[in-house]
């Protein structure tokens, strides 16, 4: 159990060398190990041990523990009553999954004390999600993709900030939010919240065009059961208006075609600042150099064979893989088919430079921009052989420093036959 070895480890690392401490930390360990991998147990086993030992100099990271098994095992109660524990104790920590779901049991109630204890927590929830605005894209995402990804989770904080502010007694707060939600990233949560104080303020005509937002627009976290929900409020909204639901369909079918519009217009305008975001095949991506300006287009390479060399500067193995490449790259020297590329997967793109200076690395290189989370580049290094018609002919994830040569080049000749 891997939440049983990381408390361990916080714990081990953290104990005072006093006789006390070292009963205190036998005696958790034993209660750990009696859980027998039973993560109900397990929180009670802890839960005990603070009983016993109030001022556990551990506290801290065992009450961490609790509200992640907590969360794990959907016990609500302790979810909040630990995660706020946890999130009072560490204020500036980020730990944005267990916010959101402190925020929303907290926001499970219409009352305004929980709301108040909420809304607190929704500042802290956005300013976390704004601090990473400003950092690189992360799990391979392109530019434009990872700031659609900061823009859904400003958009979730949002709507949670217009729940708790609605439950403040200020419903037309409220909607103006879950619009500021819509208009940030448009999805189902946002549109439903608003219509839901809309109804509060008797503006039913547009909570229905909202709930109709809700029912169409394209959401990947929307549930059958919440589609279902809302089927139903616009079944419910349109008979109130117009005693019956003809004319229902109609609502539907336009607030549909508005909807593929709006996300049509969002794709256009985030291809203009990163032409890799909505690109789903190889041949759609552009990569940019680690130095200067140039871009260089995948699709310019059809019909040639290229060899795609994924690396990073924090990867031991590329840089004793790298002269091999350079080796083989001579091989291919005379053969204009043949097109060597040099990708670059750090992450933290301000580093890249320098090292390429330090390790004195000839030739053009190229942020992968994107092209790793296309291509499902796990491991460092990979190198990936295209075969004129653009197909993947062969992929080689870390390397046999005796052999690899011999295999890149038998590799590439194959490719090439094709």
């Amino acid at each position: 159990m891997k939440l049983v070895m990381l408390l361990l480890l916080a714990v081990a690392l953290g104990a005072q060398q006093t006789p006390q401490a070292e009963i205190e930390q036998a005696e958790l360990n034993r209660a750990v190990n009696e859980t027998a991998g039973s993560q109900v147990d397990f929180v009670k086993a802890l839960e005990r041990h603070l009983s016993k030992y109030p001022e556990s100099k551990q506290r801290l990271p065992i009450e961490k523990a609790i509200a992640k098994a907590a969360v794990e095992l959907n016990d609500n109660p302790r979810t909040v009553l630990y995660g706020e524990k946890v999130l009072e104790a560490e204020p500036t920590a980020s730990d944005l999954p267990l916010i959101d779901r402190v925020v929303r049991l907290l926001l499970d109630s219409d009352k305004p004390e929980p709301a108040t204890k909420a809304l607190a927590l929704v500042k802290r929830y956005q300013h976390e999600v704004e601090a990473l605005r400003g950092k690189a894209g992360q799990g391979h995402m392109s530019e434009g993709q990872w700031a659609e990804e900061v823009n859904k989770g400003l958009a979730r904080t949002l709507v949670l900030e217009a729940r708790a502010t609605g439950n403040l007694g200020k419903p037309d707060e409220a909607s103006a939010l879950a619009q500021k939600a819509w208009d940030t990233y448009p999805g189902s949560e946002a549109a439903r919240e608003r219509a839901r104080w809309l109804q509060r303020q008797n503006k039913d005509a547009e909570a229905l065009q909202c709930f109709a937002d809700a029912f169409t627009i394209d959401d990947s976290r929307t549930t059958q059961a919440e589609r279902v929900a809302d089927r139903t409020h616009l079944g419910e909204l349109q008979k109130k208006l117009s005693k019956s639901e003809a004319g229902l369909g109609d609502i539907i079918l336009a607030a549909f075609d508005r909807n593929v519009a709006l996300k049509a217009h969002r794709a256009a305008e985030l291809s203009k600042k990163d032409p890799n975001s909505a690109a789903t095949d190889l041949s759609e991506f552009t990569l940019p150099r680690t130095e200067g300006t140039e871009t260089l287009r995948i699709a310019s390479l059809k019909g040639k064979t290229v060899i795609m060399d994924f690396w990073a500067t924090w990867c031991a193995p590329c840089r004793i893989q790298h002269p091999m490449i350079e080796n083989v790259k001579k091989k291919f020297e005379t053969d204009p088919n043949v097109v060597f590329l040099s990708v670059d997967s750090d992450e933290d793109r301000a580093v890249v430079p320098l090292f390429l200076k330090e390790m004195k690395w000839n030739g053009p290189s190229y942020y992968e921009a994107g092209l790793g989370r296309l291509l499902n580049i796990t491991s460092i290094p990979t190198v990936l052989i295209l075969a004129p018609n653009g197909t993947v002919s062969s992929r080689m994830t870390g390397f046999i420093p005796e052999r690899f040569e011999e295999m890149l080049a038998d590799r590439i000749k194959e490719a090439s036959a094709h």
